[in-house]
């Protein structure tokens, strides 16, 4: 509450705190509110901002302003974060001052924001898991929201970087369990980034089971974030999924085919969205896989060896 707004408008109506709060409330209650920011009740204040001619919304409006754009630039940073765009992700973070956030679900997004891009550039655990306990145990203590599931992935993947196996799986297995209780239509219902959230949660586990040769269960996360990117309208994840789908597929020997299909696919979506890093990996796996194959001229050469006549 921006109390100044108050006393300015009283004193340009040039109404001592004796005048003002005559037949509304004490002069004590209304010095207590100038001076300790000791709030009267919703009644007294509405009277007393009447008698100004305010509101008390007016005096919550630079807060809310504050909030907004706060929740507009931790949105924006989330974007960057899912186009593994870390650079730009440090910097708008930095930009930000926690203590400045009164809303809960900011407080929390700015933490997770903070924890899970520490984690995935390798920076030092105790910092990164001192903002995923901000989550786990004050801001989210009985673990209503989806912000508890993206601590819990960042902190396995924390553990998984750190070669910590057990512990890797503790959490991504919480995140699993979350993901297949979803349900479709109380999901439809939720805000409007929620089921990039969910994305981030099933992209970043499918990578995980991946690394640990569950390559069936990282295909069906995959086919549920592609599903779940069709059906929402969302291309985010798309670059990412395709090329961990490409990554499984070499790791099956898979046809060839299949594989060339979904690396094209992956690069197609890493430029719309602007994904260089993805960009860059799919250049990577394609000569790592031109280089396993043998060259066109040694098999032809092999072949005419086999029926030229003797």
């Amino acid at each position: 509450m921006d109390i100044d707004v108050f006393i300015d408008r009283r004193k340009a109506l040039k109404l001592s705190q004796v005048k003002l709060c005559e037949g509304i409330c004490t002069q004590a209650t209304l010095s207590k509110f100038e001076n300790n920011n000791r709030i009267p009740s919703l009644t007294i204040l509405s009277r007393l901002c009447a008698r100004l001619g305010l509101t008390v919304d007016e005096l919550y409006q630079d807060q809310e302003e504050t909030a907004s754009r706060i929740a507009q630039d931790l949105d924006k940073v989330e974007g960057q974060l899912m186009t593994e765009d870390y650079r730009r992700v440090l910097n708008g973070l930095s930009k930000i001052h926690v203590d400045q956030i009164d809303a809960i679900p900011l407080k929390m997004q700015f933490y997770y924001l903070r924890g899970i891009v520490n984690t995935l550039i390798n920076r030092q655990p105790d910092k990164i898991l001192f903002d995923f306990s901000r989550i786990l145990n004050d801001l989210d203590e009985r673990h209503q929201t989806i912000l508890t599931q993206l601590a819990f992935l960042g902190s396995g993947i924390l553990y998984a970087r750190r070669q910590e196996h057990d512990q890797a799986v503790f959490y991504f297995e919480k995140v699993l369990h979350y993901i297949r209780a979803i349900d479709a239509n109380e999901a439809a219902e939720r805000e409007n980034n929620y089921h990039l959230r969910v994305l981030t949660l099933i992209y970043f586990t499918a990578e995980f089971y991946a690394g640990d040769v569950d390559y069936k269960l990282s295909n069906q996360l995959i086919t549920l974030g592609l599903k779940l990117c069709s059906e929402h309208h969302v291309t985010y994840y798309l670059p990412r999924l395709k090329f961990l789908a490409a990554q499984n597929a070499i790791a099956e020997h898979r046809p060839q085919a299949l594989i060339s299909r979904l690396m094209d696919e992956a690069l197609a979506f890493a430029r719309i969205n602007q994904n260089e890093v993805v960009e860059v990996k799919v250049a990577a796996l394609r000569k790592q896989c031109q280089q396993k194959q043998p060259a066109k001229s040694d098999t032809d050469s092999a072949t005419t060896a086999i029926v030229k006549p003797s």
